[in-house]
């Protein structure tokens, strides 16, 4: 088993190492690519220095089995072919593919199945908010199905990068310094500020980011949900948060959501108010599991019911679902 990372030294490809070492994912060796920028540099892996290669087109990918992307649609589209014309399984975590037919959009969780049928060698990794967002619908869809989907995202720095991460550091930095506040990678500056605004507007006045949700949501749980989102940026280092409204066709306790919460892989339920127990960003990071909690009734509706949710989007909303999908070809002999 040979795996490739591609965009190894993002913040998503840093995770890939970690991820892949802390589940000891089967494999013979890793091989690691990047840009002619990151080409040369070093990381260790299991005690072992490997060094980055630059990402090219031609023979570099002959002999690998999976390649685990994250380095942009752009980078993506462009070597897609090249990544998988050998018979590698490219893994991509990038937007270029989710929605192309051709190509399943998994969270194993939900719908690992998906993966079987992959026409051009690619499986696209969905986005975070959508990630976290259907491992914990998926046990209440079991209940009954759900009808419709509003949900509000709180989304931290590192669902833009490293170097947005550093900026929310630096700008805290600049506050307390009493000096001027530089933004850059942002549209505002986000210490002790929030902003509605993740991804570019589109025409109907939702952002990409919300379309995303309402999109991948349909392809991944093979639904007709429709999913009405609102994705504000705030000034947290590192896990998204999400209070979402599901409306199901029966109506159902909140003592049956909770208790199929609390069996379904990939959650965790932490949920006693009475003791102000609820899952918050800065005691899940680093963690494997989305994180549920506040579950209740919806005052609006009989049918409704409403909870909060937090993961950490390096983590489940990218790189370990990616992993987790290779885990699951191995585990069924797809390669």
């Amino acid at each position: 088993m040979k795996v490739a990372i591609i965009g190894v030294s993002g913040a998503v490809g840093q995770e890939f190492l970690r991820v892949l070492d802390e589940r000891n994912f089967p494999m013979d060796e890793l091989v690691l690519f990047g840009s002619k920028r990151s080409a040369g540099k070093e990381y260790t892996f299991k005690g072992k220095k490997l060094v980055v290669k630059e990402l090219k087109h031609g023979d570099d990918f002959k002999d690998i089995d999976i390649a685990l992307a994250s380095a942009g649609a752009g980078t993506s589209k462009e070597y897609a072919e090249t990544i998988t014309k050998y018979g590698a399984i490219m893994i991509d975590n990038s937007s270029a593919f989710r929605m192309d037919d051709d190509v399943p959009l998994v969270v194993p969780e939900v719908n690992a199945e998906d993966a079987k049928e992959r026409p051009r060698n690619i499986i696209a990794n969905p986005n975070c908010t959508t990630i976290q967002m259907v491992v914990c619908l998926q046990p209440i869809e079991e209940l009954s199905h759900i009808k419709r989907v509003h949900v509000a995202s709180y989304q931290s720095a590192s669902g833009a990068g490293a170097q947005a991460m550093a900026e929310l550091e630096e700008q805290s930095k600049q506050i307390v310094a009493g000096q001027e506040v530089k933004v850059e990678k942002f549209q505002y500056q986000l210490a002790m500020n929030v902003i509605p605004q993740v991804d570019k507007f589109m025409d109907n006045g939702y952002t990409k980011e919300e379309m995303k949700m309402y999109d991948e949501t349909k392809k991944i749980m093979h639904t007709d949900a429709d999913v009405s989102a609102t994705c504000v940026r705030v000034p947290v280092l590192r896990n998204h948060s999400e209070a979402l409204w599901v409306e199901t066709e029966n109506e159902l306790s909140v003592d049956e959501v909770r208790k199929a919460i609390s069996k379904a892989e990939g959650v965790t339920l932490i949920d006693d108010p009475a003791n102000l127990k609820y899952p918050m960003p800065l005691y899940s990071a680093g963690e494997d599991d989305v994180f549920v909690g506040r579950i209740r009734k919806d005052l609006t509706n009989p049918k409704g019911i409403t909870f909060w949710c937090v993961g950490d989007q390096i983590k489940k909303g990218a790189a370990l679902n990616a992993v987790q999908i290779a885990e699951y070809l191995v585990k069924k002999d797809l390669l």
